[in-house]
C-alpha cells in the first residue's frame, strides 16, 4: 500500500499498518465523498492559490484524477447537493429553491433514488457527516421524517439540517431512542449563528465522526458522505488554527479543513483501507462575492476579507458564469487510479453516482432520467465501456431554471444574473443568448455567437429540447400534487 506523510498527521510505519486489516481485492471499494460549501475553484494550493494552504489536497490532486473542467449543474447549495446524491439536474427536483430554507414545505423527494439508498443495496454501512440542506425536521410546523437522511439511505448522521447561518439552523444527530426534535433524532443545539462555540466546533466534530465510523465498519463497505459547513459564510475554524495562515481567517478555516481531509487519509492508512477506498473531493458551488464589498455585516462582520475565490473564472456563488460553476474535481483511489493531476476531460458531480454504482455493481434505476455519465473509462486505467458521449451540462439557476448549456468547450448563456448586479458590460439575452468558447476564454469575455450562428442554432435548439423533455417528464413532487 502507499504510505504518505499527511501534513497534520503522524507519519505511519509500515510495521503499523503491515498486520492490520486487508480486504480481498475482488470487493468493491469504500466510498468517502468530501464536500465544502461555497468553496471556489481558486481556493487551493493546487489550483494555484499562492497563500492558502492545502497540502493534503494537492496530495490527493497529485496522486488521482484531478479535473481541471469540473463542475456542479448549480450554484446553490441545496441544489446541488440534490445533484450529486441523484446524478439528475436540479431542473427535475421539484425545490422552489436552489437553497431552500428552514422552512420549505419541499425537500429530497421519498421517490429519489440516492448514492446512499443504492449502496445500502450492496451491503454497505452509510453515514452523512454535515450539512444536510434539502430538507428540516418540520414544514411549516408539521413533522417531516422523510425530509432527513435516515429516510434516504443513511444510517446514521450528525450535522445541520440548513447552513449554520441561518437563525433556524439545528445541530442534529441520528439517535434511535431520540423524538427531539422529530423520531429518530436529537437535538444538540440550535440557532447556530448565536452559538459561535458550536459552530467553530462542526468541522472537528465532522471529521472525528467520520474517523470513528472508520474504526466501527473497518471490517464492512461504508459509505461517507463528509459534507462540510465551511468554507460558507460566517467562517469558523477551531483555535487550534485560528491566525495560522497567511491568508487570515479564510486560510484558517481552509487548514483545517484541510487537516481534516489528511486525518481521514491516515485513519484509511492505519486500518490498512487506502487501496480499499475512492474518495472523491469537490465544492457544491463557487465562493459567495456577495459579500466582496462587505465591510460591516452584523452576521459575517468585515465579510469582503472572507470571501473566497473563483478565479480565473467570472462571477460565483449564484450565478450561471463559470464561477458559480467549476469547482475542483478529484477522484483518489491508490493503487487503481493512476495519477493524473491535470485531466482535461469535462466531468461534473452528475456523474458521480452513476460512475460509483457502476463500479460496485448497483444498477442504474431504470424509471428515471440521469443526467450523468459513468467516468470508469478515465478513472480505471483498461476498464473500456461504451465511447462516452460528448459532455453536456445544462446551468441551472436561482430558481433551478434552466439558464445556459456546456457542449463540448462551447456554452451558450441566457442567464446574467449575479448577486452583485453585474452584467460585465454584456446586455440581458432576452432573445439572443450568448456563447462562449469556456476552453480558450476562462474569462467568458468574448461573445461568439454572430460568427458561430449554425453552431449557436443547434445548441439553443437543443437546450430546449433537453429543457422542455425535463418540464413533460415533471418532478415527483409534480406528479404528487
Amino acid at each position: 500500500m502507499k504510505l504518505m506523510n499527511w501534513f497534520g498527521a503522524a507519519v505511519l510505519s509500515f510495521s503499523m499498518t503491515s498486520c492490520a486489516h486487508a480486504r480481498d481485492v475482488s470487493e468493491p471499494p469504500n466510498i468517502v465523498v468530501i464536500f465544502l460549501d461555497d468553496s471556489g475553484y481558486g481556493d487551493f494550493a493546487h489550483t494555484g492559490n499562492p497563500t492558502i494552504e492545502t497540502p493534503n489536497i494537492s496530495r490527493l490532486a497529485n496522486n488521482g484524477v484531478s479535473f481541471t473542467q469540473f463542475y456542479v449543474p448549480s450554484p446553490a447549495c441545496s441544489a446541488s447537493r440534490y445533484s450529486l446524491l441523484t446524478g439528475r439536474s436540479p431542473a427535475r427536483s421539484g425545490l422552489v429553491s436552489a437553497a431552500i430554507g428552514p422552512r420549505s414545505q419541499r425537500y429530497l423527494h421519498p421517490n429519489e433514488v440516492t448514492i446512499a439508498e443504492g449502496l445500502k443495496t450492496a451491503g454497505y454501512k452509510t453515514a452523512i457527516f454535515g450539512k444536510w440542506h434539502l430538507g428540516n425536521p418540520n414544514t411549516f410546523n408539521s413533522m417531516a421524517p422523510d425530509s432527513l437522511p435516515l429516510a434516504h439511505g443513511f444510517d446514521e448522521w450528525l450535522g445541520t439540517n440548513v447552513s449554520h447561518d441561518y437563525n433556524d439552523a439545528k445541530l442534529l444527530k441520528s439517535d434511535p431512542s431520540s423524538a427531539q426534535p422529530i423520531q429518530g433524532y436529537n437535538e444538540l443545539a440550535r440557532n447556530l449563528p448565536s452559538d459561535a462555540a458550536v459552530s467553530r466546533s462542526l468541522t472537528k466534530r465532522y471529521t472525528e465522526a467520520a474517523l470513528e465510523f472508520i474504526d466501527a465498519n473497518k471490517d464492512e463497505q461504508f459509505f461517507i458522505y463528509l459534507a462540510y459547513n465551511q468554507p460558507h459564510l460566517g467562517l469558523y475554524a477551531d483555535q487550534s488554527f485560528e491566525g495560522r495562515s497567511r491568508r487570515g481567517l479564510l486560510g484558517d478555516v481552509m487548514l483545517e479543513l484541510d487537516d481534516s481531509v489528511g486525518r481521514i487519509i491516515q485513519a484509511l492508512e492505519l486500518h490498512d483501507l487506502a487501496e480499499d477506498t475512492l474518495v472523491i473531493f469537490s465544492s457544491d458551488n463557487g465562493p459567495w462575492i456577495r459579500f466582496q464589498e462587505t465591510t460591516d455585516h452584523p452576521k459575517y462582520g468585515e465579510a469582503r476579507m472572507h470571501v473566497g475565490y473563483a478565479l480565473p473564472f467570472r462571477d460565483g456563488k449564484g450565478s450561471n458564469w463559470e464561477g458559480g460553476h467549476r469547482v475542483p474535481g478529484i477522484f483518489y483511489w491508490p493503487g487503481t487510479i493512476e495519477p493524473n493531476p491535470y485531466a482535461q476531460e469535462p466531468a461534473s458531480t452528475l456523474d458521480i453516482l452513476p460512475t460509483i454504482f457502476g463500479l460496485v455493481g448497483v444498477s442504474i434505476p431504470n424509471d428515471r432520467t440521469l443526467d450523468g455519465r459513468d467516468l470508469r473509462s478515465l478513472l480505471v486505467p483498461g476498464h473500456q465501456l461504451e465511447p462516452m458521449p460528448e459532455f453536456r451540462l445544462l446551468y441551472t439557476g436561482i430558481r433551478n431554471q434552466v439558464g445556459g448549456m456546456r457542449a463540448g468547450p462551447w456554452k451558450v448563456l441566457m442567464n446574467l444574473y449575479s448577486q452583485t448586479g453585474d452584467t460585465y458590460g454584456f446586455e440581458w439575452p432576452r432573445k439572443n443568448p450568448l456563447l462562449f468558447q469556456v476552453e480558450q476564454d476562462l474569462g467568458e469575455r468574448f461573445n461568439r455567437a454572430n460568427d458561430n450562428s449554425q453552431r449557436m442554432l443547434e445548441m439553443t435548439k437543443e437546450m430546449e429540447l433537453r429543457t422542455e423533455q425535463i418540464h413533460e417528464e415533471g418532478s415527483y413532487w409534480d406528479t404528487q400534487e
